[in-house]
């Protein structure tokens, strides 16, 4: 088999900063910063991270900051609301001032040891990285070493790529659908790949959570994979390999364009010129100047980004 292909390939300019930006999602006031505070607290005891502001119209705003926990955290404020003297709510918030001393005697100590692989990835998570976002580079990465390395990589293409047609598929190799998106056909094509994916999945990761990002990633894969197929078997290309994981970063930068746009409290934003720089590379691609080029994976990949960021939008309008 032909060690060619068409390369999935990205714009190098970014406009993300290295750092997720988190946007805190507000649940509600209370009249004073006694009551806000009390409130804050037991939600601390309880694990969950919020923070207390002063608001001129409405009293003290209480924000939550992980998507995830605003339903249960409105349920306890809620509760607050409806018996404010209730002593054992008041008795278990007393407690996060005890909980915050251990926090800071174990993090000081934290720092003196050796980091088990647990706190490792947290760590990463908290300077930009998750560990979804490290795990799929590293397996983009891997893959490539492996490509390198062996310039007859049948065997991987074999595991991979989709240019036997779908009756692999059928037979239940159903991973064929999404392996793809880790092979990569040059140094620039997973450069810069891995940039994109590293800025875009770190923001969804850090903000919604590896589940999220783990699900935009095998859908937006699947739908732009098998568009790509479909393409290519009814052309005169139908014998060439496609591979890159830039489908799924133009599925990203979608969603996120989308629910940005439509739910700026999600904490998802990308500014105007990226988007259009994105945009502009991927029609400067469509004339072939670029040489070989999956086209198909960058268009149906932002058309179901576009769609999921505009749809999960809808319940917070």
């Amino acid at each position: 088999m032909p060690a060619r292909g068409i390369r999935g390939f990205v714009f190098p300019v970014r406009h993300i900063s290295g750092k997720v930006v988190v946007v805190m999602r507000l649940i509600g006031h209370l009249e004073t910063e006694e009551a806000a505070r009390t409130v804050s607290d037991f939600l601390y005891v309880e694990g969950i991270e919020s923070q207390v502001e002063r608001d001129a119209s409405d009293g003290w705003a209480l924000w939550i900051l992980a998507e995830d926990q605003i339903e249960r955290a409105s349920g306890v404020l809620r509760s607050y609301r409806q018996n404010p003297n209730d002593l054992p709510f008041k008795a278990k918030a007393t407690q996060a001032a005890k909980l915050r001393q251990q926090r800071e005697k174990a993090d000081a100590a934290y720092a003196k040891k050796i980091k088990p692989r647990a706190e490792v990835l947290r760590s990463l998570a908290t300077a930009g990285f998750g560990p979804l976002t490290v795990t799929l580079i590293g397996i983009s990465l891997a893959v490539f070493a492996l490509q390198s390395l062996n310039r007859r990589w049948e065997f991987l293409l074999a595991l991979t790529d989709l240019t036997g047609g779908l009756q692999a598929v059928l037979r239940g190799q159903i991973w064929r659908l999404v392996t793809p998106i880790f092979l990569h056909f040059g140094l620039l094509h997973i450069f810069f790949n891995m940039l994109w994916l590293r800025d875009l999945g770190a923001m969804i990761e850090g903000r919604l959570g590896a589940l999220r990002l783990g699900a935009l990633v095998l859908g937006i894969a699947l739908v732009s994979n098998l568009a790509q197929y479909l393409v290519n078997h009814y052309s005169l290309a139908g014998g060439e390999i496609f591979g890159g994981m830039s489908g799924v970063v133009y599925g990203l930068l979608g969603y996120i364009w989308m629910r940005g746009r439509y739910d700026p409290g999600s904490g998802l934003f990308l500014h105007p010129y990226t988007v259009v720089m994105m945009l502009v590379w991927a029609v400067v691609c469509l004339t072939g100047m670029m040489g070989s080029i999956a086209n198909t994976v960058h268009f149906a990949g932002l058309a179901v980004g576009m769609a999921w960021g505009y749809f999960s939008s809808l319940r917070y309008r």
